[in-house]
């Protein structure tokens, strides 16, 4: 079992998909892969609100998301800025309340929400974020 806190090395992906043991998490990321036509980064983090190993897919110099691995399930971040907030709140009555809650959470810092959203399903949440990322790389 890998350690992701462990600064001195870095997981492959599969080895997250194991960490993970949720097949959701690499057909997420092969659904980013395979749309955007980019790969996907590993990266340390010492933040000390998520640190440890995290996965960035860039498009073009932006970051689609960040996904951060858990036991079972993963968390993805997606920064919604000033670009992408009137077509995200355009979508919004169409998402999952689950969706709706999380961004009615979030608060807002300097034109920008940082949706923390979990996934271990490929449910409407799971959708949810796609459309999320098509916005965010379409912004």
């Amino acid at each position: 079992m890998i350690d992701l806190q462990d600064k001195n090395y870095c997981p492959a992906i599969d080895e997250t998909g194991e960490y993970v043991r949720n097949p959701v998490f690499m057909k997420f990321c092969s659904e980013i892969r395979n749309t955007y036509k980019c790969k996907e980064k590993i990266e340390y983090s010492s933040c000390s609100w998520e640190k440890g190993w995290n996965i960035k897919f860039k498009k073009a110099g932006k970051t689609l998301c960040t996904i951060y691995p858990r036991e079972g399930y993963f968390t993805v971040m997606i920064v919604v800025g000033t670009k992408e907030k009137a077509s995200v709140e355009a979508i919004l009555p169409e998402c999952t309340a689950e969706l709706n809650q999380i961004y009615n959470r979030t608060e807002e810092g300097n034109g920008q929400r940082w949706l923390m959203i979990d996934l271990e399903d490929q449910d409407g949440l799971f959708h949810d974020v796609l459309r999320l990322i098509r916005i965010r790389r379409n912004s």
